[in-house]
């Protein structure tokens, strides 16, 4: 029997962990990604013990459990330096079932890649969902070199998913959240410190060690929608930042300026009528784009494709395209239950 197919549109965290859930099942996958290559963009991810879970699956999650660098205390602090509240690993791991892992994304994206045969990830590939087919008939989707069907179509192309517009046309789309962030990896400042997240009135910031000796460094202000300092976004970080506790001072004269990344915040307020339509489902921000501030938005993409087996299926019967239609939608019923599966709250 020929294998199933899936296209996945996005190699990004989501659409690599799709595409390594689905190749464990017995499906044929492309990922198709309009960028050049798998470049080291991005900055830190944090993963917490639930999301380590669901990397399991694709025997994944040991690996990153080996990338954890939080040892001993830390907490949250005040910009003059005192504590609001204390933790440490240990007790936190004990509570939680595992170590908090923040790791660069490019690391998670080498994981991710690392559980695909050669060649399954094609860059520089830009992909349009030009059908999502339905119970008789295949999704299709359109790339340069021309049309390519699957039994399923995964839209994992971020915030401003061109598969979402496809299917939801009508939607609104995120809407901006009212607050900017910057993140930057440097080389650890030569003084020693404790992890902590530091909040002050209507601003954030955030000093985390990695397990390859850097830091990685966020903040967040609110600010209006598409701001730009008018200098560069380190000399905006001193002037926002540059007074507050150690290592904060120390952390922003090792940054160069290239180095700071900048993006505003956008979330989905208003939620799509559903994550699929036929044969196309969508995932991460292209479905439920939410403000970091909740702690999942960057990991619910990795937990959506690999934590349940029921919502990715072994492989269809015989032939691939036969799925029996749910009465309600008309849609194979695999990606029925996959809506029903994302739509309560994780």
């Amino acid at each position: 029997m020929r294998q199933p197919r899936a296209l996945v549109i996005g190699a990004g965290v989501g659409g690599l962990t799709a595409a390594a859930a689905l190749h464990r099942r017995g499906w044929s996958i492309t990922v198709l990604e309009r960028a050049a290559r798998l470049e080291p963009v991005g900055a830190g991810i944090s993963l917490a013990p639930n999301s380590q879970r669901a990397l399991d699956a694709i025997d994944l999650g040991d690996d990153v459990r080996a990338l954890a660098a939080w040892q001993g205390g830390g907490g949250l602090r005040t910009p003059g330096g005192r504590w609001l509240s204390r933790m440490d690993s240990a007790t936190t791991a004990e509570r939680f079932g595992g170590p908090l892992v923040l790791l660069h994304r490019a690391t998670l994206v080498d994981l991710l890649v690392s559980r695909l045969p050669q060649g399954v990830v094609r860059t520089g590939t830009a992909a349009r969902l030009a059908d999502p087919g339905a119970a008789g008939r295949p999704a299709r989707v359109t790339t340069e070199d021309g049309d390519h069907e699957a039994e399923l179509v995964i839209g994992a192309d971020g915030i401003d998913s061109a598969a979402r517009r496809a299917l939801f046309p009508d939607h609104p789309g995120p809407r901006y959240a009212g607050f900017t962030t910057w993140r930057v990896v440097i080389p650890a400042p030569d003084r020693p410190f404790e992890p902590h997240e530091t909040w002050g009135r209507g601003r954030i910031w955030g000093t985390q060690p990695l397990r390859d000796g850097r830091v990685y460094a966020y903040a967040a202000a609110v600010a209006p929608p598409g701001g730009r300092a008018p200098d560069d976004e380190r000399s905006e970080l001193l002037r926002l930042y540059g007074d507050w506790h150690s290592p904060v001072p120390d952390v922003l004269a090792a940054v160069a300026p290239r180095d700071v990344l900048r993006h505003d915040i956008r979330y989905m307020a208003e939620p799509l009528p559903a994550y699929h339509r036929g044969r196309a489902a969508l995932l991460g921000d292209a479905a439920h784009a939410m403000a970091p501030r909740w702690g999942r938005a960057a990991t619910r993409p990795s937990r959506t494709p690999s934590s349940s087996p029921t919502i990715w299926p072994p492989r269809p019967p015989t032939p691939p395209t036969r799925w029996p239609p749910t009465p309600a939608t008309g849609c194979p019923a695999p990606w029925t239950w996959y809506a029903a599966r994302r739509a309560p709250p994780a």
